[in-house]
């Protein structure tokens, strides 16, 4: 039976949307129609009323942001983009979850035109769309002026009741009400529809009610009601002082006369006959696949025009701003171009310097104030840790709704959720984002950090606290694999510096390598600073690696060290007389020119490591014959010196079980 609405070009074009997706999945046996059949209806006038973008442009600053948080609905995402007249064909949306296409499974960023981001992880995005609209007030704060607003943007994320189930979702929620981003719209797929079934079998709160709690505008509505649709958003997006809410009720799988509303329309291909059934049901013919019609396209490709044109006018605006606001201009690539100021890096090594012993995080702490000085977008926090993290910078007030223009963030005891802030941020292009935690509690970041990897954000993870020698509180809060953890995390680098200077040397790696995040792992306790000989270059810091103790001759082995066990390395090192080498970064020593690696660790050398940490990666530098100072398994509770002493990570312990490998070499 033909739809009555089929002469209609919106429902047209939703259920063409649908279709698109059934076909996708059908094709590639694999993925999920549910989300994109349910949710076409408000995408649809998401799109086609209220997002601001330019296919034309993809990448033009005044956009707005849509996040799908809800990243297994991806084909409804591909297949807007494509209607909507992105580099995307329909020979794109035919290649869905196939190697190498601009469709894959699950929403990726710099894979396909138009996506902001990648999502997937549930909760994620929706996180992360807290951190897109927080930077649009920064920058705002920044740089906009009464007549012209080029910092401003909307942010609008459709999230699932997974997100919602998820914590990381309700963390972010709860800040987003505390700060009123009001900037800031969630449509919610109130489907009651879970994988596993009904989603009353572990999900019956009011939701709703909940979001009201956490400072939310809320409104329900028909998410099949494209009408009511419309004027919710037109509500939500005139609402001056809260985020918004947007429960929309839909029907899983709609259209599909024998699937909706079942739990196996979620992930799961219709299967052909049902495919038939639907496309009879919505009044679209049986084949070709992947239809669309061509009032279909007019109606949405008018649409780009009018956006097209309004990209133009903003543009002229923006000149015209420039010309009248040369500072502000000014602060405006400072924030959001690509270029560095000119010797960054020499600054922080000239703060850094120092002649006591001092705790890294402490160092940190120092070197954090010069490089806010140099850069106008450095931004961050920490989960309520900032006089124990050293986070916070001092010439500025805290980010809030009454200084919007301020640099520090209270994130709250969120970890979670100041992950997936971060990237928010990040990508935002507006800001350098930093936030800090112990590091035993990096673990409740990783989802976010491997998003970050995954998406080349440099985001800056500031981890203090970082070993055994937290002494008394004990082995719940001494991280000994957390450094193994982290390091296994492709393409983010792990920082620990040993001293002032190699802090500083972390900071440098960390905020010109734009291209990935970076983790700094920090001492609680003081770190006496380390003499280095004259021929020591600190640019050899930058590459991972420095030599610290040249060996005497004849001796062919080599002690590699990081962090706060660096010391006792070149004590060691010296009263052997072999070689000691400091290596904060495992990652960029491996990344540097072969040449480089041998200068530091020379070919025919045995090589031991020392570190108070549980990690068999060293494995890959030590080889046959090496020795590995390490720990064994978790710690315990007593003061750090005791500590050392039973766990054979003190001086005089580390240069016992290194002369007895020097002997056993020989």
């Amino acid at each position: 039976m033909k739809s009555k609405y089929v002469t209609d070009p919106e429902q047209l074009a939703a259920h063409t949307l649908r279709l698109l997706a059934v076909d996708a999945v059908e094709k590639a046996q694999s993925g999920h129609p549910g989300l994109p059949m349910g949710m076409a209806d408000c995408a649809l006038v998401l799109f086609q009323r209220f997002l601001r973008f330019d296919p034309l442009r993809p990448d033009w600053p005044g956009r707005d942001r849509f996040v799908l948080s809800a990243g297994h609905g991806s084909m409804l995402l591909y297949g807007l983009l494509h209607l909507y007249g992105y580099d995307l064909t329909l020979e794109d949306l035919q290649r869905f979850r196939q190697w190498a296409s601009k469709t894959p499974g699950h929403p990726e960023r710099g894979v396909t035109p138009g996506v902001e981001i990648s999502t997937g992880p549930l909760g994620q995005g929706a996180a992360s769309s807290v951190g897109l609209a927080l930077a649009s007030r920064f920058l705002g704060a920044r740089v906009n002026t009464e007549e012209f607003q080029p910092g401003d943007y909307r942010v609008f994320a459709l999230v699932s009741d997974g997100d919602l189930m998820e914590g990381l979702s309700a963390e972010a929620a709860s800040l987003a009400g505390h700060l009123a981003l009001a900037n800031l719209i969630w449509i919610y797929d109130d489907n009651r529809i879970s994988i596993e079934g009904d989603t009353g079998l572990s999900f019956t709160e009011d939701v709703g009610k909940r979001f009201e709690a956490y400072g939310w505008q809320v409104q329900q509505v028909d998410g099949h009601d494209r009408e009511a649709v419309a004027r919710a958003l037109a509500v939500a997006v005139e609402e001056p002082g809260r985020p918004s809410l947007v429960c929309a009720r839909t029907h899983i799988g709609f259209g599909s006369p024998h699937r909706q509303d079942s739990a196996e329309a979620h992930g799961s291909p219709l299967g052909a006959q049902e495919v038939e059934a639907t496309k009879t049901a919505l009044g679209f013919p049986l084949s070709p696949s992947f239809h669309v019609p061509k009032p279909v396209r007019d109606f949405c490709r008018g649409r780009t025009r009018e956006l097209t044109a309004l990209r133009k006018r903003w543009e002229q605006d923006f000149h015209q701003w420039e010309s009248r606001h040369p500072d502000r201009a000014a602060l405006w690539r400072r924030l959001l171009g690509p270029e560095l100021p000119a010797g960054l890096t020499e600054a922080l090594f000239e703060i850094a310097a120092i002649g006591k012993p001092e705790a890294t995080r402490v160092s940190s702490g120092r070197v954090l104030q010069r490089a806010a000085e140099i850069l106008p977008g450095l931004l961050g926090g920490s989960a309520d840790l900032a006089p124990s993290v050293k986070s916070w910078i001092k010439d500025s007030p805290a980010l809030s709704v009454d200084s919007p223009a301020g640099r520090n963030l209270h994130f709250g005891v969120r970890e979670h959720a100041m992950g997936g802030i971060l990237n928010g941020l990040a990508l935002s292009g507006a800001a350098i984002p930093f936030g800090g935690t112990f590091l035993v509690f990096a673990d409740y970041l990783r989802p976010a950090m491997r998003l970050a990897a995954l998406m080349k954000l440099g985001v800056i993870y500031v981890f203090t606290h970082d070993s055994l020698f937290v002494g008394e509180d004990g082995p719940t809060h001494q991280p000994v694999e957390h450094l193994a953890a982290l390091r296994c995390i492709p393409d983010l680098v792990v920082f620990r510096p040993a001293d002032a200077l190699e802090t500083a040397a972390g900071w440098a790696v960390a905020l010109t390598r734009r291209q990935g995040p970076t983790a700094l792992i920090l001492s609680r306790q003081n770190l006496p600073q380390l003499d280095r000989p004259t021929q020591a270059k600190s640019s050899d810091l930058l590459r991972g690696a420095q030599i610290l103790v040249p060996e005497k001759k004849g001796q062919k082995a080599v002690v590699v060290a990081s962090g706060s066990e660096v010391a006792c390395a070149v004590v060691a090192a010296r009263a052997l007389g072999i070689r000691a080498v400091s290596m904060p970064s495992i990652e960029l020593f491996l990344a540097q020119p072969v040449a480089f690696q041998r200068r530091i660790l020379p070919p025919g050398y045995r090589v031991a490591v020392v570190e108070a940490s549980r990690d068999p990666g060293w494995y890959r530098l030590v080889g046959p014959g090496g020795l590995i100072i390490g720990m064994p398994g978790f710690g315990a509770s007593a003061p750090a010196d005791e500590l050392a002493r039973r766990f054979g990570l003190d001086g005089p312990s580390i240069q016992r079980k290194l002369a007895r490998w020097v002997r056993a070499s020989r």
